[in-house]
């Protein structure tokens, strides 16, 4: 369990952490080809947030194919393909909140600092450190890529064994899933809306 937390985590931390250079580094030359009307904002932004994919999902799969086998989980093929997608979906929706806050805040110091805060919150509320969140603040957890990823990635190991695991409920996983796709996407949606807003210079 604490190894599949760690992979959850890893594979949410890096995507972060990357993707928040994307687009302040690039703000003078954004600016110069949208002020020339060159092309539209929306075709930079499929652009530019599908070219890293290709690269994000090899060095994951380059990983689990080590690991995965080293540690002796399951070995079947559904679940380790099922392993590799959940770690897919917990790197697209990381990388989506790395180009939500680069996007909003345009630079690197304060979307780093942001980033580093928002990433270390989400892993302490993500259940393995920390399994009685007080109430008031239990709600990051839903919020928490590092949360739905290691429920998704437990169910996978175990969900032969026991129902719960370190006090987290194996259930269904559809939950889990919808709401990493809606990071997926709403993430994307705040950092395309953040670059609509950048004044022209």
């Amino acid at each position: 369990a604490g190894l599949l937390f760690f992979i959850a985590v890893f594979w949410g931390f890096f995507p972060v952490f990357t993707a928040i250079f994307t687009f302040p580094q690039e703000r003078a030359m954004l600016n110069k080809e949208r002020a020339a009307d060159m092309y539209r904002l929306s075709a930079y932004f499929l652009a530019r947030t599908t070219s890293d994919l290709p690269l994000d999902l090899i060095l994951p799969v380059l990983f689990l194919l080590v690991v995965y086998f080293m540690a002796g989980l399951r070995l079947s093929t559904a679940p380790f393909f099922l392993t590799i997608l959940t770690v897919f979906l917990c790197i697209i929706a990381a990388q989506g909140l790395g180009l939500a806050i680069g996007a909003t805040l345009m630079d690197l110091k304060r979307a780093t600092t942001l980033a580093s805060v928002t990433v270390m919150t989400f892993m302490l509320a993500g259940g393995f450190f920390v399994q009685k969140v007080p109430i008031f603040i239990s709600w990051i957890r839903y919020m928490s890529f590092n949360y739905h990823t290691y429920k998704l990635l437990l169910k996978v190991q175990y969900e032969h064994l026991t129902p719960v695991i370190n006090g987290v409920k194996i259930d269904s996983g559809l939950t889990e899933v919808a709401a990493l796709i809606a990071m997926v996407f709403g993430y994307r949606f705040l950092a395309y809306l953040s670059l609509r807003r950048m004044k022209l210079q």
